[in-house]
């Protein structure tokens, strides 16, 4: 079937800000987008797949200042850097498109004059707080604790002639739009958020154009003005087509529009789920089907940043890892609406338990096995077989359709998987039939046949579901076992090679031991803080994302430590409802920010903020009894604990395993502060703050009253 009969299926990532080189929080967005372009593919679709960079703005401009160059000389040498590491991670993109595309800038240009032909801009004058980073304008009522409500940074006042769009004018649309599309806005938890937050609140009209610098596209009408950086960047989506808002479009924009899928971070759903819907309805273009606001990447062993040297770069991971096991552990370590947690302790662990022991241990025995046993070639079985095999068969053919479901949900972690798990069988199916115990008689020759093939068809199978997720170790499996990459359909059958010949294959992926890798990581982290110390000195500007390596306003954890730290409460490190795992978020799109993990209490000799016992009596402190414990399975440091309180129980997520066992904490009375907002770590829901205290020396005791038999639930203060 060729493109002409195919189904049309456009997918786009958020477009990657040229502010610095990305790590392996934003890159996994481009492996993510890839893996479901792939599986479309594989699924029949003409799929065209976009990603690209975000290159305006007033950041760009300063730091093109700082370092010595022009603008266009800085986003060049920037988004070459990102489109090469998009190009080593495999993802097949069909455009890489760029905002200061001369075609995209003309379109922008055109499209504001339509909006301000139509009445839907307007001249005014924002006076306001307004934090550079984001390039937002903020009122007093929006700041959190006086700042930056995005990234938590320090905002300054400014007033400023701008242009504004009236978002007012179509918020109801959009409202009758989301209610009768409940697939538009993903997960639905980002729906919620959007309607209760923003959209039912009322919308204020949008800032659209920008006078205090130049770095952007200068408005038709008003050349003292740029483009202000949502409406430039936002359009990609369309001028990336060939959209032409005079109505002579491209023959790709009549194709692929609406997409169907925009990919993007979750801290910018706010922007592509109401901005952008809006925009195009004042265009009279149709909305996009679906806006997914994946979860981020964290961090592992703390705050990302260079001067602590623990930033994690994708090209960094393939050098020691190689590119499908690192294409293995994004994919399938991030859950489908919760963060997920990378370190290099982590990569090494699921390289080795996953990727050489299931995938390549059964590749290469089963190639070894075929090997001496038939001289590299065996042969369709002429019966049904006997045992397990009929149930094997099965569990194989059946494998596709569960992938298929999976996929088609965008749980692409879920979907892994399922493919992981055909491999887990076939492993289980060697223990089973045992082989090299048939191999000891003559007479159990031909059966002993039927079971390598069995295992050579499963593997094939497995490998061509793989291809979407890891392309070249597809490759290599399928290249061993002499076979083609098999369609979907061909994937739900069982038996079609007559005969299957093996090629010795070397190991797929060799046990790593990471204490071997451990000096060069070590070099890795020292040329950063190298790099972050000349930064620091003003010799270098490549600061990454936009907002990067600044505490987040709105994180949850630093919320908690917030409110800890007003109560006058000394507690140790990293134990604000289990923030020692929670870490710097690694994401991507147009707007990227690292919301910094929160430590709660202050340095011994830094003087704590009197309080008064108003500000006390908002903390509420209760006995708690800890009723069962357990390891948070992706955390080496934090504790699952089911606690008591009266005759409520919660859930509460503690970062104190590196100094109590679960064990050691069954039946224990200890204070817990439990009106926080809750959080979810690691996949555990949290609804308190465990309270311990910490001395100069590391040592960490939890605060307990001094009755162990004061109920549970009691209040304390």
């Amino acid at each position: 079937m060729d493109n002409q009969t195919k189904k049309p299926y456009y997918i786009t990532t958020a477009i990657a800000y040229t502010s610095g080189k990305p790590h392996i929080g934003n890159t996994y967005e481009a492996v993510l987008a890839d893996a479901i372009a792939r599986f479309k593919r594989k699924e029949g679709y003409d799929v065209f797949f976009q990603t690209g960079t975000d290159e305006h703005g007033q950041k760009i401009e300063e730091k093109a200042e700082k370092a010595g160059v022009t603008p266009k000389q800085y986003v060049d040498k920037v988004a070459g850097e990102i489109r090469q590491i998009w190009d080593l991670m495999g993802t097949s993109y069909d455009k890489f498109i760029r905002t200061t595309d001369p075609e995209h800038e003309r379109t922008v240009a055109k499209i504001f004059q339509k909006f301000y032909d139509r009445g839907d801009i307007y001249k005014g004058c924002y006076e306001g707080m307004y934090c550079t980073p984001c390039e937002s304008f903020w009122t007093e009522s929006q700041l959190v604790d006086g700042k930056c409500p995005d990234c938590g940074r320090e905002v300054k006042p400014a007033k400023e002639e701008a242009y504004f769009f009236r978002m007012g004018k179509y918020a109801d649309r959009l409202i009758e739009h989301i209610n009768t599309h409940p697939e538009f806005i993903q997960p639905v938890s980002r729906k919620n958020e959007m309607m209760n937050n923003f959209l039912l609140k009322g919308l204020q009209d949008l800032c659209v154009s920008r006078t205090s610098f130049s770095w952007g596209i200068p408005v038709p009408f008003d050349k003292k003005h740029v483009v202000y950086v949502w409406l430039d960047a936002l359009t990609n989506y369309i001028t990336g087509l060939g959209y032409d808002p005079d109505g002579n479009s491209g023959e790709n924009y009549k194709k692929y529009w609406p997409a169907d899928l925009h990919l993007i971070g979750k801290d910018i759903i706010r922007f592509h789920t109401i901005y952008w819907p809006i925009f195009l309805m004042a265009l009279g273009e149709p909305l996009p089907k679906q806006v997914f606001g994946h979860p981020w990447l964290l961090q592992g062993d703390g705050k990302m940043s260079k001067s602590k040297g623990n930033v994690i770069y994708a090209d960094d991971l393939v050098r020691l890892f190689g590119v499908d096991a690192v294409r293995y552990f994004v994919l399938h370590e991030m859950p489908f609406d919760n963060d997920g947690v990378i370190s290099w302790e982590l990569v090494a662990e699921r390289y080795n338990t996953e990727l050489a022991n299931v995938l390549g241990n059964l590749v290469s025995r089963t190639v070894a096995m075929i090997s001496k046993y038939f001289g590299g070639t065996v042969t369709r079985p002429s019966s049904h077989g006997e045992g397990p095999d009929e149930n094997f068969r099965e569990f194989v053919t059946g494998t596709v359709s569960r992938v298929r479901a999976r996929a088609d949900e965008l749980r692409v972690a879920d979907a892994l998987t399922e493919i992981f798990a055909l491999f887990r069988r076939a492993n289980k199916y060697i223990d089973e039939t045992m082989p090299w115990a048939l191999a000891k008689e003559e007479s159990k020759k031909e059966r002993l046949n039927d079971v390598l093939y069995n295992l050579a068809e499963a593997i094939q199978t497995g490998a061509s579901l793989l291809d979407s997720f890891m392309p070249d170790t597809s490759a290599k499996i399928l290249a061993a076992f002499g076979g083609a990459d098999r369609s979907l359909e061909e994937c739900a059958r069982f038996g079609l090679a007559e005969r299957v010949t093996v090629t010795p294959v070397s190991a797929l992926f060799a046990r790593i031991d990471f204490k071997a890798l451990e000096p060069e990581i070590e070099k890795i982290r020292e040329a950063q803080r190298a790099e972050a110390a000349a930064e620091t000195a003003g010799t270098a500007n490549t600061a990454g994302a936009k907002g990067q390596a600044e505490p987040s306003g709105q994180a949850a954890t630093e919320t908690q430590a917030a409110a800890a730290k007003k109560s006058g409460i000394k507690i140790a490190k990293a134990t604000p409802a289990g923030t020692a795992d929670t870490v710097a978020p690694a994401v991507s799109g147009t707007e990227k920010k690292d919301a910094a993990q929160a430590e709660g209490g202050t340095a011994e000799e830094e003087k704590a903020e009197e309080i008064s016992i108003e500000d006390f009596a908002k903390v509420r402190l209760q006995v708690g009894e800890i009723v069962a414990c357990e390891k948070v399975p992706k955390s080496s440091k934090l504790l699952h604990e089911t606690v008591k309180f009266g005759a409520e129980t919660r859930s509460v997520v503690s970062g104190i395993g590196k100094h109590y066992k679960p064990e050691e904490l069954v039946g224990k009375k200890v204070v817990f502060v439990t009106n926080l907002k809750p959080v979810t770590l690691c996949g555990v829901l949290s609804e308190g703050m465990i309270l311990a205290a910490e001395d100069e020396n590391g040592k960490l005791a939890l605060v307990v009253p001094d009755d162990s038999a004061l109920e549970s639930g009691a209040k304390i203060g």
